[in-house]
């Protein structure tokens, strides 16, 4: 993370509460134009990656560890998860509910990560992405501008889907998320797709912390995002700048430039 901020590159660093804490106190926000944020609950289909654990087998439950009474920035992340269960999803609301005017009262903006159902056969395969933006356009329905999130964090569920979000209401800004790690061309042609289709941030943590050079995928990332560089031409610098460091790849590079997400690829 120290490095990160160094290079300056990304426009938000999403951390955990403690984290956070322990960067600001250090300075190491202070001579970037990072904005620094903190994860503010944890849904539990987030702890399904804990070695051993098991808790996308059922829906997720509402989670929040952190104490907005000690925040450390004035930006949070919050996540949602909709399962199609009335009681999961009602308890979900209501604890997001009680979240947003708890933030109100601290002085606090958030923005809203909103994750497709963690419990297998929620809804049926084709009809996620749909399922997944009624849910929010429902839940945006209710608040009044003062409660809305600064933007929203979801899952690229194909193009479809992120231009009706998109285009729904554009002055909330969308955000895809980047999930589980994959190929580099992968990454690049997620956010590539994504801001094609309407998504104005990318939103990345695993394809990111799992990179050989976490700063030199980050700085192809934003080439990408900016449009100055094909994710085919990404992954060819990031794996020749690899080569100039000294560095191994973990995949080939004709195996890296393979496009193995389902929703990447047949909308390639």
């Amino acid at each position: 993370m120290r490095e990160i901020l160094k290079q300056d590159e990304v426009d938000i660093l999403l951390a955990s509460a403690g984290n956070i804490e322990a960067l600001l106190a250090e300075g190491a926000f202070s001579e970037t134009s990072v904005q620094p944020a903190f994860r503010a609950n944890e849904t539990t289909d987030v702890w399904a990656n804990i070695r051993g654990g098991t808790y996308d087998d059922t829906p997720s439950r509402p989670y929040r560890g952190a104490d907005l009474a000690f925040a450390q920035a004035d930006l949070c992340l919050y996540s949602i998860t909709f399962n199609n269960d009335a009681d999961a999803d009602a308890a979900a609301l209501n604890a997001y509910a009680t979240f947003r005017r708890e933030a109100r009262e601290r002085g606090l903006r958030h923005f809203l990560e909103v994750f497709n159902p963690n419990r297998t056969g929620a809804i049926e395969p084709e009809t996620v992405g749909a399922y997944v933006v009624d849910c929010i356009l429902r839940l945006m329905a209710s608040l009044t501008q003062a409660e809305r999130p600064e933007f929203l964090k979801v899952a690229y569920n194909g193009p479809a889907a992120m231009e009706e979000l998109a285009g729904h209401d554009p002055s909330l800004p969308v955000g895809v998320l980047g999930g589980s790690g994959a190929t580099h061309r992968d990454t690049f042609e997620l956010i590539a797709q994504g801001e094609r289709h309407g998504a104005r941030l990318a939103l990345f943590g695993r394809k990111i912390n799992q990179a050989e050079d976490q700063c030199s995928l980050i700085a192809w990332m934003r080439r990408v995002a900016d449009r100055e560089a094909t994710p085919e031409e990404a992954v060819r610098g990031y794996h020749a700048g690899l080569a100039q460091r000294g560095l191994a790849p973990d995949r080939d590079l004709g195996d890296d430039l393979a496009i193995t997400d389902d929703v990447l690829r047949n909308a390639a």
